[in-house]
């Protein structure tokens, strides 16, 4: 080990590799090396980092993994030059506002086989990160502030303790990959389409009954989604209720007609009344009238071939939902839409 650093140390070394070499501690000696740029300390039993290597402000890859690490060093926070950042296979169950919210460069940010319960709203400040993976972890929630990371290309969410995504999710607009299988969700958010790159999702393992609304719309190479609680085409026999909506619902659907008339005064007053904007802005558009809604009224089901209607090559069929706004609509003939019984 002591003969890689100084050859590393007269040569001027751009990189060093200590991976492997049975150390408990960085040896003091590295923080000398201010031109590393890449610096592998993977398949050690370091538990923490001295803070002289803040003299490393070139280093642009650390790989920690397989070490002995409880949370994230506080000295990575100050690395500004940090794209590429292992800490896979350590024993971390925090990750510090404080230090993450410094990782500003950060392209790529692995906290596999972990013990992360939750990762920070700070992780907004991560502008440049477009691959995140926290796999085998203990995540119970994701911050809704990870929708600042308009960058992400990856996320994998593998293994964790997750029961819903934040809507928020969407707007990484960049996304081509989402791993989210063996968690907890029994529903993805909706509005999944805005996912216009995405092209692999693997939802395997879940609670799932149903695909969101529209999910068919994606343009998705990969879909992985065995081992979830989809509802089946069984034919049961239901009661219909009398269609008594309230004055809300009826004032909601009639603002909501008038709004797409740009040149109507509902329209152009509108925006004088933004908590009336921001209530009708949960508003649904039925699938058969097209018409628009405030609250769900039937929640329906459609049968979607993935070879033929979303162009994969699979030649099974998926559920996804779909949304009336009565039963008058869910009546007609000609659709291919099924109620949902509940059980």
């Amino acid at each position: 080990m002591a003969e890689s650093v100084v050859r590393a140390f007269y040569g001027n070394a751009t990189s060093l590799n200590l991976s492997s070499k049975k150390i408990k501690d960085v040896p003091e000696c590295v923080t000398a090396l201010t031109n590393l740029s890449v610096l592998l300390l993977n398949n050690n039993s370091i538990s923490f980092l001295p803070a002289e290597l803040l003299s490393l402000q070139h280093l642009s890859e650390l790989n920690l993994g397989n070490n002995a690490l409880k949370e994230v060093p506080a000295v990575l926070g100050h690395l500004e030059s940090l794209k590429k950042l292992y800490l896979f296979s350590n024993q971390i169950r925090a990750v510090p506002p404080e230090v993450i919210g410094g990782f500003k460069n950060l392209v790529v940010l692995n906290l596999n086989h972990n013990q992360i319960q939750r990762l920070p709203a700070e992780i907004k400040g991560l502008k440049s990160l477009q691959h995140l993976s926290v796999l085998d972890n203990k995540l119970e929630e994701l911050p809704a502030e990870l929708g600042h990371l308009t960058r992400l290309s990856v996320i994998n969410l593998t293994s964790n303790n997750l029961s819903q995504l934040p809507q928020q999710l969407y707007q990484c607009k960049g996304l081509t990959k989402l791993h989210v299988a063996r968690n907890k969700l029994s529903s993805l958010p909706e509005g999944i389409v805005a996912l216009t790159k995405l092209q692999v999702l693997d939802v395997a393992g879940n609670k799932l009954s149903m695909f969101p609304v529209e999910f068919h719309q994606l343009h998705l190479k990969e879909l992985y989604f065995e081992g979830n609680r989809f509802v089946r085409c069984e034919a049961m026999s239901s009661v219909q209720e009398a269609e008594v909506l309230t004055l809300k619902e009826l004032g909601a659907r009639f603002v909501l007609q008038e709004d797409r008339n740009r040149s109507s005064l509902v329209h152009r007053m509108l925006t004088h009344y933004p908590s009336l904007t921001d209530l009708l802005s949960s508003s649904s558009c039925c699938a058969i009238c097209l018409g628009p809604f405030l609250t769900t009224w039937l929640e329906c089901v459609h049968f979607i071939s993935l070879k033929k209607d979303m162009k994969m090559k699979s030649s099974l069929t998926i559920p996804v939902r779909a949304l009336l706004c009565s039963y008058k609509c869910f009546n007609t003939d000609g659709h291919s839409f099924y109620g949902v019984a509940s059980r």
